[in-house]
């Protein structure tokens, strides 16, 4: 069965790499095919993600662009790019500090904090329209999608109930969202020996003899 992986890159990191370093290098066709049946033959893997910041780490971006790299190793992964919002906003405190002043005197504190709020930007939509315009044009047999994000429960509700093609979830999560179970063919979750099973080799020889090398960083 023609299978195409849908990969929310944000989802990905921030729910099972940001925290495993070692983990970081990884081959995504790989994962995939790990986690889905034989039958399932991969013929696209589509990343979504967006350029990292330099601002709270310079080294990010050049750690990002050596994998971008190695991701195009793999013929079979395309890179589909959205944009990250870097800003700096007042939020609310949940609980206010308790070394507040609280003499007649002191000025009564405002209950925020300013704080750097990251956002990712276009990556959801161009995961929902890909998903829906790959299906419209038979492009597959059966679609997986590697996200918990229930922005996308309308387009994998599309596919599976109004078009009758099957959409699997790749759950970066022990306990997917409802909506998403609700409108999944079948959910496979992530688990961590399935990201240490699916890492690049520590180098990559390139065409032209050249290497790309697992960032020491993330050793």
């Amino acid at each position: 069965m023609r299978t195409i992986v849908y990969v929310d890159g944000f989802n990905l990191y921030f729910r099972l790499l940001v925290n495993r370093p070692a983990a970081k290098w990884l081959n995504i066709k790989a994962l995939s095919e790990r986690l889905l049946d034989p039958a399932n033959v991969v013929t696209d893997v589509r990343y979504y993600t967006a350029r990292v910041s330099g601002r709270t780490d310079p080294t990010a971006p050049g750690r990002q662009q050596i994998y971008l790299d190695a991701l195009r190793t793999v013929p079979e992964i395309s890179i589909h790019r959205g944009s990250f919002l870097l800003s700096e906003k007042f939020a609310g405190l949940v609980k206010p500090p308790e070394f507040r002043p609280r003499t007649e005197l002191a000025q009564p504190w405002r209950d925020v904090v300013k704080v750097v709020k990251v956002e990712e930007k276009g990556s959801d939509v161009n995961l929902a329209s890909h998903l829906l315009l790959d299906a419209f044009q038979g492009n597959f047999d059966v679609a997986a999608v590697l996200s918990n994000d229930s922005d996308l429960v309308e387009p994998i509700r599309i596919v599976t109930k109004v078009l009758g093609k099957p959409v699997g979830l790749l759950s970066p999560v022990s306990n997917p969202t409802l909506e998403l179970k609700n409108v999944a063919s079948f959910i496979r979750r992530i688990s961590v020996s399935d990201l240490a099973g699916s890492q690049f080799p520590e180098a990559i020889v390139l065409p032209d003899g050249a290497t790309l090398n697992k960032p020491a960083a993330w050793a």
